[in-house]
């Protein structure tokens, strides 16, 4: 993942009803609520004053409940919904100033969406399905067909191709849904929820894939969830969505390490840690366990900084000494079996 930003919305609000603007003028002037806005003007808040960027080559999650505004927002990023107000770049160009025509375009060659629902054509093949959005750029039917073809390699699909989506599971369908998104080789994924409706076994086998390809194609791409796990496992960052707001956004450690409210603690206490944590939020100053301490052994385990609380606890079992953290031959912190216990029992609801 590279530092540049190819994704930045500011200030982006939505509000439905039959006069938006006042509405929203309303709630900057008077810090209206959610439901003062529905009582007042009939209108109703999706998304409130949400800014936030997304880097190259990130998995960048979205989640909330039901009726948070995640899939509201998502849609504004290629304008399938308008925004009451804010702006909206990708790649550097302003979303909300292209034309109709212009919008088309960017649509078909900037971004590839999957959704929830598989929407394949009944009446095409698998091959066919994928080649649709090349179709759409009128490339020659044998130059599509065979970068259909390479696509469906990609997702393990190959032997596929001549069936049509009814012979195919569930699971083989949203891959067949991935791989047309994938076809036109777009700068940015936006999946809305694409596999909450498999079963949990062909959803975590999902997950896997979509992993193995992120690290492959190394594309740009929003991910909306209701599943903190799923997020958590496939998100480099996460943004948490309340009442149509970002309440709180950063990497799946510093969430779940740190959350910022009532709200999003709930959201993350049923969240194992092993995976999550690394050696680097655990470890204190080597300063400090030297002063409680003395000096450190001088067969201390050294670890990277990202080495997994897992396999931490392993080392731990191992070993009662200390564990050094170190990064390019700098040693950076220590960690201790009291650290680990306290970060585990931290991570764990109690009555």
């Amino acid at each position: 993942m590279t530092g540049d930003t190819v994704i930045s919305i500011s200030n982006v609000w939505k509000i439905f009803g039959a006069k938006p603007q006042i509405a929203l003028q309303a709630i900057r002037e008077k810090g209206l609520t959610k439901a003062e806005v529905l009582a007042q003007y009939n209108a109703v808040v999706g998304v409130a004053d949400v800014s936030l960027s997304v880097k190259r080559g990130e998995i960048f999650c979205i989640m909330g409940l039901s009726g948070s505004g995640k899939s509201t927002l998502v849609r504004h990023f290629n304008r399938l919904l308008e925004p009451t107000a804010g702006k909206i770049e990708i790649e550097g160009t302003d979303v909300m100033a292209l034309s109709p025509a212009d919008l088309q375009v960017f649509r078909n060659r900037k971004i590839g969406m999957v959704f929830q629902n598989f929407a394949l054509m009944p009446h095409r093949s698998v091959l066919d399905n994928v080649a649709m959005p090349l179709e759409i750029r009128q490339v020659a039917k044998n130059e599509r067909m065979r970068q259909a073809a390479a696509i469906l390699d990609i997702v393990e699909l190959g032997a596929w191709g001549a069936k049509f989506a009814h012979e195919l599971s569930g699971g083989m369908q949203q891959r067949v849904g991935l791989a047309r998104a994938l076809a036109a080789n777009p700068d940015v994924l936006l999946m809305d929820e694409p596999f909450s409706a498999l079963d949990p076994l062909i959803r975590r086998q999902l997950q896997d894939e979509f992993i193995r390809l992120s690290k492959i194609l190394k594309k740009t791409t929003v991910f909306i969830t209701h599943d903190l796990d799923e997020a958590v496992r496939i998100g480099d960052r996460i943004a948490i969505m309340r009442d149509g707001k970002v309440v709180q956004m950063g990497t799946p450690e510093e969430i779940v390490m740190h959350p910022a409210d009532p709200y999003v603690a709930d959201f993350v206490a049923g969240i194992s840690r092993l995976k999550v944590v690394h050696a680097h939020a655990v470890m204190q100053p080597i300063s400090g366990y030297t002063t409680a301490h003395g000096p450190l052994p001088a067969d201390c385990r050294r670890v990277p900084p990202g080495e997994t609380l897992s396999n931490l606890i392993t080392y731990a079992i191992d070993d009662t000494g200390p564990i050094l953290v170190a990064d390019a031959g700098k040693d950076l912190g220590v960690i201790t079996r009291a650290d680990l216990l306290r970060t585990v029992i931290e991570g764990t609801e109690v009555s």
